[in-house]
């Protein structure tokens, strides 16, 4: 899975601060599913570099096994880009 995994962290790195995508927005430039970009996100190495937090749900819903803190984090950082 290393280099799928490395696919999706350079897709998640273009995320702009203020903006979200989903899981298959994000694993259809990575060329893989949906639930792989979040096995990948769960085991992000470097979450300050690898934005994972602004990775979502298609129908705006937050991660509620967001690995960093659980969703409450997720939405503050959120909150505090301008994302939501």
């Amino acid at each position: 899975m290393g280099k799928i995994f490395e696919r999706i962290y350079e897709e998640v790195k273009k995320i702009p601060k203020g903006e979200t995508r989903s899981y298959g927005e994000i694993a259809r430039k990575a060329g893989t599913t949906p639930r792989v970009v979040g096995f990948a996100l769960h085991a992000n190495p470097d979450p300050k570099n690898i934005p994972c937090h602004r990775v979502i749900f298609k129908d705006g819903r937050l991660s509620p096994g967001y690995v960093f803190g659980g969703e409450g984090v997720q939405r503050k950082k959120l909150e505090e880009e301008g994302a939501i």
